[in-house]
């Protein structure tokens, strides 16, 4: 497991603080985006919950805000990390429609938010190592 993983683990079981799927993916990478962690967190503050609206994923825009702040952000990646997460979730990006499918296969919320954090920290590593 890699350290960012770590990292967005120990975030979203935090018994202090409430880390949301966005802010699950950005802080982990904030020392490398040149942020410190705080920051990071308001950053990503209001982008839980489908930006508190069951729209996209708090974790794909997590997912796109550190590709951005990471210079790991062209149209054709952004599309792509995009397409890769919409087709690993039946068709769905939006939060709201995550959820349904989670309760479908019997994933309870939290663990669903997990995995997806999960995922998009993975999607930023996989692209920092094919960068490096």
């Amino acid at each position: 497991m890699s350290s960012h993983v770590d990292r967005a683990r120990e975030l979203r079981h935090d018994p202090d603080r409430h880390y949301n799927c966005a802010q699950g993916v950005l802080v982990p990478f904030a020392a490398e985006a040149g942020l410190n962690e705080e920051l990071a967190y308001k950053i990503g503050e209001s982008f839980g919950g489908g930006m508190r609206s069951g729209r996209v994923c708090g974790a794909l825009t997590g997912t796109l805000m550190a590709m951005g702040l990471l210079d790991l952000s062209s149209p054709e990646s952004t599309q792509a990390a995009i397409k890769e997460f919409s087709e690993r979730h039946e068709g769905c990006t939006d939060c709201r429609d995550l959820l349904r499918l989670a309760a479908e296969h019997g994933i309870e919320r939290h663990e669903n938010c997990d995995g997806l954090v999960y995922e998009g920290v993975e999607t930023v590593e996989k692209l920092l190592a094919e960068r490096a």
